[in-house]
């Protein structure tokens, strides 16, 4: 029961933190291209990737700050429902090339910044 409590802890924290991200910087253009949530996204990957690399080949972490911090913060900050919708949203806007682009370039880049955010653990410790 206390994981749950963690988990729902840390959630709390990344989804605050998402959105007070989201309104701080709105960056959104004329195409409504979603660079905010990609944005998020990449973050939330690359800190993955460094959490999850720290804690295998470095210091282990304590179960409980690792549920905390990417089930919970992680979880909570990034947000896979948002980019489906957004992509739809192109989609079915008409901007078929911008939605695919969109789609192609979130998944890239965030399994980039989990592979990063390994090297960085990898290239310091």
């Amino acid at each position: 029961m206390l994981r749950v409590l963690f988990v729902g802890l840390g959630g709390f924290l990344g989804a605050v933190s998402r959105y007070g991200l989201s309104m701080a910087f709105p960056l959104k253009d004329k195409l409504s291209f979603p660079f905010t949530t990609l944005l998020i996204n990449f973050i939330g990957a690359f800190c993955m990737g460094l959490i999850l690399h720290f804690s295998e080949k470095i210091f282990p972490l304590h179960s409980y700050l690792l549920v905390f911090l990417t089930i919970g913060v992680l979880g909570g900050f990034t947000t896979f429902s948002t980019f489906s919708m957004e992509t739809i949203n192109l989609l079915e806007g008409g901007k078929i090339a911008l939605g695919l682009l969109y789609a192609v370039t979130s998944v890239l880049l965030c399994l980039g910044g989990v592979l990063l955010g390994k090297g960085i653990i990898r290239l310091f410790c």
